[in-house]
């Protein structure tokens, strides 16, 4: 055995393979996108069968380009899309309905009459979470009711749920396991993060059968072994993690104060808050960072929805660019003396406004505006939504008044010029590392450090590489104008779409 570490990455619009050496580097690559289902507004779903070929489809081309056999791989780890869920027949495997994707809006009455009830402090209380249709309880509801007989075969214990991995590991290792870990489970709002449990009284206010439900396990922990026919050799699942969860681990923030952003579409930040379980008094969610040794580490994060989408609407939406990487230098042409601002609440506002109802807006616009100064706004942007996150996190968590460690993955941060912009407005610096692929390899660690190839939690830190630090050149009065021009511009935003509501 070589010692090579799979890990499989099941993201929204595709799935990838990518084999690590013992070295940690990426020998062998597979990528497949899938289909994207839109049966209704506001609706989204994935064929579950789709996932399980292109999943299939791309570990075969990571083995074959690395020239490896599945017998040379000591571990898999798995990576997937968060909140999107599944439910399965137990004796077939088969889905009883394509997969409810966690963009999926469709919940929302539901979750309306659960808050109208008084209900979301308790589920708050126990998840870390608020009632939104972002989280997958909503969902399996959903199905459970609309499905015909799904029900009652659910009560008669005929069918199983779960979150894509769950669904992965039932089919890799032909339905013979049936689990999840710990940071999937606490993002479907009946696991009780305190815990560390399913929650029977959640379950019930949801009407979901206990039984449905995955056992739920430590991130690195026995997850079975893939069936030999499938790869050529039965391979152990050694690893699993949410995908935000798992970029935080691959960045190696595992000290408390320590802070990961990915910059893809949105952008998801998660800052490390250890063993303690903070309690978010500015509309976060508190979540489980990872848990290993049945030790759970605790995060606060926070959700941009619009971050890269801000750059391709500028592509296909104005036509401003033609290609994502010409923002950056168009930006640094941008007139120094206009103030515009855009607020890209084009999906509403995620964290930590919480506002489904706002739509985007700019302003500032002169006669002398051009596509440098949407360029520039677009960009800054991102870094405005990031520091109103970084704000609410240290109302709610600071610990002994140590300064936010920031690292940085996802596409966006290929840009010098936001990432500068970046260290600017959130007066701290930011971390961009040498290896970008910190969602697999998060996913990689976690198996091949159970498996006893990949170094211990320490070692690995010590192997994160910076490949440039970003540090704040933006002087104090600067700004303090310009988050002041933001800030208004969001309020503004808000009370307009509240007065429009009202009208």
């Amino acid at each position: 055995m070589d010692g090579f570490i799979l890990a499989i990455d099941q993201g929204t619009t595709s799935s990838r393979a990518i084999l690590f050496d013992r070295n940690r580097r990426v020998v062998g690559v597979g990528q497949q996108e899938f289909t994207q289902h839109y049966p209704a507004s506001g609706w989204v779903e994935h064929d579950p069968e789709e996932i399980w070929a292109s999943v299939v489809a791309t570990v075969k081309q990571a083995l074959k380009k690395a020239k490896c056999r599945a017998g040379d791989v000591a571990a898999i780890g798995i990576t997937n899309q968060r909140e999107t869920v599944v439910i399965w027949d137990k004796a077939t495997g088969r889905p009883i309905h394509n997969a409810i994707v966690w963009q999926d809006r469709r919940t929302a009455p539901l979750c309306a009459k659960l808050k109208k009830q008084g209900l979301e402090p308790k589920f708050t209380r126990k998840t870390g979470l608020l009632l939104d249709p972002y989280f997958s309880g909503t969902k399996i509801a959903w199905m459970l009711d609309k499905v015909k007989g799904a029900r009652k075969r659910a009560e008669q214990g005929e069918l199983l749920a779960g979150t894509i991995d769950s669904f992965l590991i039932w089919r890799l290792t032909g339905g013979k396991v049936h689990t999840t870990d710990a940071t999937n489970a606490s993002r479907t709002l009946v696991y009780n993060i305190e815990r560390n449990q399913w929650d029977a009284e959640l379950l019930r206010i949801l009407d979901i059968p206990a039984a449905l439900l995955p056992e739920v396990k430590d991130c690195a922990d026995d997850f079975g072994a893939t069936e030999e026919n499938l790869f050529g050799a039965a391979i152990p699942i050694l690893g699993v993690a949410g995908d935000q969860q798992a970029a935080t681990i691959g960045q190696a923030c595992f000290q408390p104060g320590m802070m990961k952003s990915t910059y893809g579409t949105g952008c998801f930040a998660l800052l490390n808050t250890g063993g303690d379980l903070v309690r978010s008094k500015n509309r976060l969610l508190t979540t489980i960072a990872y848990r290993l040794d049945g030790k759970t580490t605790y995060a606060l994060e926070g959700s941009i929805f619009i971050a890269g989408a801000a750059v391709q609407w500028l592509r296909d939406g104005l036509k401003i660019v033609s290609r994502a990487d010409e923002t950056g230098p168009l930006a640094r042409q941008a007139d120094p003396s206009q103030a515009v601002y855009l607020v890209p609440a084009f999906v509403g506002l995620g964290a930590p406004h919480w506002d489904a109802e706002a739509r985007g807006a700019i302003y500032g616009l002169t006669r002398n505006t051009g596509p440098a100064e949407f360029a520039r706004a677009a960009l800054e942007s991102v870094a405005y939504q990031t520091r109103d996150l970084l704000d609410a996190m240290h109302r709610d968590w600071r610990a002994n008044g140590a300064d936010t460690v920031l690292r940085v993955d996802g596409g966006m941060v290929a840009s010098d010029w936001t990432m500068q912009r970046l260290a600017d407005i959130l007066d701290a610096p930011v971390d961009r590392p040498t290896i970008l692929e910190t969602t697999a390899l998060g996913a990689a660690w976690l198996a091949g450090s159970k498996v006893g190839v990949w170094p211990a939690m320490k070692e690995f830190a010590k192997g994160w590489a910076l490949d440039r630090r970003f540090t704040p050149e933006m002087d104090k009065a600067t700004r303090a104008a310009s988050l002041k021009g933001w800030r208004d511009a969001v309020q503004r935003t808000l009370t307009t779409q509240s007065t429009s509501i009202r009208r």
